[in-house]
């Protein structure tokens, strides 16, 4: 793929400006001046992209308008011909999701002797948790301490984060990396067999633990075989689509829709996990998404509709680095690790205009910013971009560091006869993560007993901004706890016969709220048939 000639251009400028940009010493931004860019520039605070529920727990809260229309949607159930009393699976844990966080969740319940039956939307694996790239965190060196992991994530989260979630994630991140080290997890170490950290935005340690740039597919790889391993059941291609509760209000198990078949299945089950992953694939603001197919916020929109309410709903990540150019790969995320590895974010001229290692909500309002206001981005068919030079990477740390520490983004681009060892690269804010979601307490428990969520479905955790790593982190923590909070509920729980009478009630409730639209949700899959616009 051959830049083009006003591409080639500035590519120029920004090779010309290299070896001054190397002597640099960027300064960061003030707090004033962070508030200022993001409520200027951010997408979270524009306020044409959010709508305001009218029915629900969340009632009178904002929440993007696509996620909206699905929370207050119509329930497939309106339309399905569903016998309650014909149970086609009965188990002890549902977990519901295939991704990080619902097969540690799975393994920990099985663990624990509960029979688990995991119900996933494509195959076992497929989601979100195998396309991280950058690393984990965890405070597990000696110059570190999870007090300082925790200071770090409240900061990078705005001081919104729930205390008592948080402290579970930082004080359970040593132990979430030996437990992966045990399954077989293949985290980089140097020759004398310690782990290799590196720094990410907002990290004032270095605890960025990765497995070169693909550590999401290497812990997904051992999750998956780990789940299988344990004797647990998995049903592919079967989303849940409702929640089943009984008549006291505790949950009894799910409503899976099979792909194959289109036919609708009665799980029962005495306790339930969600952890069925982001909302990407809605495209918030017309966005491009580094999301997985199949991240359409199944979760919240079925713990919604059973009466859980959210947090930070319309508190989103945009990812900073998403590729602009070549459009085939757009959208997708170029991790941050480039960036702590010493590649600059560089405009048209070849000027370096912010820290690289801010925090990623600045740094992406910042680059939008550069774009809009200074016009200094560089058009890349879809839309402005900016330069991410990371041929800095080989020069700050010697040569041959990118291909050691970033073999699948080398990789990734050289199908287009891109060499980022050489050339810079085109980078614009993609949609990445749902920093808001379900409430959940410190047991990942919610409101409902017997009902459960873990992973990218929760909110809390993170406050309205998340720190790289702290997602692949707390996808392990929570989903641990989530199966051995489930499998104990479960030795003595009997609920009754599952009924979908909250969906009736929620039903009532739209048709008070003057809603009428027919939205079926949760959506599933995405719909590209037609144009979603253009991104913000």
């Amino acid at each position: 793929m051959i830049y083009t000639e006003e591409m080639r251009a500035s590519q120029a400028r920004v090779e010309a400006t290299r070896n001054i940009r190397l002597s640099e010493e960027l300064p960061r931004f003030t707090a004033e001046e962070k508030g200022e860019l993001l409520r200027q520039y951010h997408p979270d605070y524009h306020e044409e992209g959010f709508a305001v529920l009218t029915a629900g727990p969340n009632k009178g809260d904002k929440v993007p308008k696509e996620l909206a229309a699905l929370l207050q949607g119509k329930s497939r159930m309106d339309t399905a011909d569903v016998d309650l009393d014909h149970i086609q699976f009965e188990t002890d844990v549902l977990v519901i999701g295939g991704g990080g966080a619902g097969a540690a969740a799975a393994i920990e319940a099985a663990r624990h002797g509960a029979r688990v039956l995991m119900a996933t939307k494509l195959r076992l694996g497929d989601a979100n948790t195998g396309m991280a790239e950058g690393g984990i965190q965890a405070a597990d060196k000696e110059n570190d301490s999870p007090a300082a992991h925790y200071l770090d994530a409240i900061g990078g989260g705005h001081y919104k984060n729930k205390p008592e979630l948080l402290a579970e994630l930082v004080l359970h991140g040593p132990e979430a990396i030996h437990w992966l080290s045990s399954l077989g997890v293949l985290f980089d170490k140097d020759s004398d067999g310690s782990m290799v950290t590196t720094h990410g935005g907002g990290t004032s340690r270095k605890r960025m633990h990765a497995c070169g740039d693909y550590t999401g597919a290497e812990i997904m790889r051992v999750l998956r075989d780990e789940v299988r391993n344990a004797g647990v059941d998995v049903v592919e291609y079967s989303p849940a689509v409702e929640l089943l509760l009984d008549g006291e209000g505790q949950a009894a198990g799910a409503v899976l829709y099979d792909f194959d078949t289109h036919e609708y299945h009665v799980v029962r089950a005495k306790s339930v996990i969600i952890a069925t992953g982001g909302a990407g694939r809605l495209h918030y603001q017309g966005f491009p998404t580094s999301n997985h197919y199949g991240s359409t916020a199944d979760g919240l929109v079925m713990a919604y509709r059973a009466g859980v309410p959210l947090i930070y709903a319309d508190a989103i990540q945009y990812h900073p680095t998403g590729a602009a150019y070549p459009p085939q790969i757009y959208g997708a995320l170029v991790t941050e690790k480039v960036r702590s590895l010493g590649a600059m974010l560089v405009n048209k001229n070849g000027e370096a205009f912010l820290h690289p290692l801010e925090t990623r909500d600045v740094v992406a309002a910042a680059i939008i910013r550069e774009c809009q206001e200074r016009d200094k981005g560089i058009y890349a068919l879809h839309g402005p971009a900016v330069w991410l030079d990371t041929p800095m990477v080989d020069l700050i740390n010697g040569e041959g560091t990118m291909e050691k520490r970033l073999p699948a983004m080398i990789h990734m681009y050289e199908k287009f006869g891109i060499d980022i060892r050489k050339q810079p690269i085109l980078v614009y804010p993609t949609l990445h993560y749902q920093n808001g979601g379900i409430c959940i307490g410190a047991k990942s428990e919610t409101k409902i007993p017997g009902l459960y969520a873990a992973g990218e479905d929760v909110g809390g955790i993170h406050g309205t901004n998340r720190l790289m790593g702290n997602s692949l982190l707390d996808i392990i923590v929570f989903g641990r706890i989530a199966g051995m909070e489930a499998a104990s509920y479960s030795q003595t729980a009997q609920p009754g016969k599952g009924t979908l009478d909250h969906v009736r009630r929620f039903d009532q409730e739209r048709e008070a709220a003057g809603i009428h639209d027919d939205i079926l949700s949760p959506k599933l899959l995405p719909n590209y048939t037609h144009n979603r616009g253009t991104r913000g």
